[in-house]
């Protein structure tokens, strides 16, 4: 094991870090320890965590998509119940542009040519998101979501052969709509978003409140209700909210981006299926990120994929993973590890992440990023077991 103590340069300062590196024949070195120290004016607080560095370890990597030429960005994906195909749908352009579907047979390791779809998914305003939902007759759906306004919804009854043509499904829009679906525990549902005034309502505008709603299905996501507000403000923004139901199944967190970047990013709960929401508070640094998508390892730990946005993050802007516990979300500790799963080469420009889970405990987490200097985005997907970074750590994975 190597010791190194560094001065480092990152993009709000100058700051020490400290790194443990350990030195693994025909692997990279793997940053196992870091600390900040921030600047006196940070708003933001600043992680003490277990750090891995996995963004050199090429053979995690599957190239899901890319096209010469042009900007391919923010996929989200979804496991059939085969357990081993993977859909992806992104947009070719920033959030705009037309709908690509993509799919994998084999839990990600190989990858479809672009698969037909409805002609008006080129009409797609905004960031997709697909989702499986399953009506109280035990139906199945597919429900891609394109946002802005009006929000509109398409359907596939057969696992993504065929889909419906974009339909509106109320007078309303907003912002990534819907970044998280959640299933009740009465068998409806309920789909999270963010708008900032420009696109809930038909001629918009933008306002300084950023504002938290929830919409409820009861027919298996064909219908939903006019959107209710659970949280609004103009001094700290949330938006793009990331649930996760507790192990228990008696709570739901949301894991919220802090658009100011003036604070850390904040969660908010539930114990009554997304009645009432708890009052907002501030997660670790460590969590501090956009997008957050989260999904449970066999061994109970949950694997959060986001972007960083950490203040004093050697790896602010780049597509990283949180690995903890639940308990550790409730308790506001930092958790077990950060994981950089690949280097962003551009800004902040990266990480709408879809995260599945095989059977065999692998992650499969997909995202787009600047990837290739001086090269638009595109989308990748890094490969993973949590008992192998345990591996690399030096430790064994437990539950706290």
């Amino acid at each position: 094991m190597i010791l190194h103590i560094l001065k480092s340069k990152v993009k709000t300062g100058i700051y020490r870090i400290l790194f443990i590196s350990l030195m693994i024949p025909g692997l990279v070195p793997t940053n196992i320890l870091w600390a900040v120290a921030p600047p006196n004016n940070a708003g933001q607080k600043t992680a003490l965590i277990s750090f891995i560095d996995l963004s050199g370890q090429k053979e995690r990597q599957v190239v899901v998509d890319k096209e010469p030429g042009q900007y391919l960005g923010h996929p989200t994906t979804v496991l059939l119940e085969d357990q081993k195909t993977i859909l992806c749908v992104y947009p070719k352009g920033h959030g705009k542009g037309p709908i690509c579907l993509k799919k994998s047979t084999d839990g990600g390791l190989t990858w479809s040519g672009r698969l037909p779809v409805p002609d008006n998914w080129a009409t797609s305003l905004e960031t997709p998101t697909i989702h499986r939902i399953i009506d109280e007759a035990g139906r199945r759906r597919l429900i891609v979501f394109s946002g802005l306004y009006p929000c509109r919804i398409s359907v596939s009854e057969d696992d993504g052969r065929s889909w419906s043509p974009l339909t509106p499904v109320g007078d309303w829009g907003g912002i990534v709509i819907m970044s998280s679906v959640v299933r009740l525990k009465n068998g409806a549902y309920m789909a999270l978003f963010h708008d900032d005034g420009r696109f809930f309502k038909k001629d918009g505008t933008a306002t300084k409140t950023m504002t938290l709603y929830k919409t409820f299905s009861g027919n298996g996501g064909l219908t939903w209700s006019f959107p209710e507000p659970i949280f609004a403000s103009q001094d700290i923004h949330l938006c793009e909210p990331g649930a996760v139901r507790s192990p228990d199944g008696n709570q739901i967190a949301a894991l919220l981006r802090e658009n100011t970047r003036t604070r850390n990013s904040y969660v908010i709960f539930t114990k009554d299926e997304g009645e009432h929401w708890s009052k907002p508070r501030e997660l670790p640094a460590s969590l501090t990120g956009d997008r957050h998508t989260a999904k449970y390892a066999p061994d109970g730990r949950l694997f959060i994929s986001f972007r960083d946005m950490a203040a004093g993050s050697p790896w602010r802007g780049d597509w990283v993973a949180w690995v903890g516990t639940y308990q550790d979300i409730i308790e506001g500790r930092e958790g077990q590890y950060r994981i950089r799963l690949m280097d962003n080469l551009k800004d902040g420009d990266c990480a709408y992440p879809g995260v599945e889970v095989l059977p065999d405990g692998t992650f499969v987490a997909t995202t787009y990023g600047h990837w290739i200097e001086g090269e638009p985005p595109f989308i990748m997907s890094a490969r993973l077991k949590l008992t192998e970074i345990d591996a690399l750590a030096g430790r064994r994975g437990q539950l706290r």
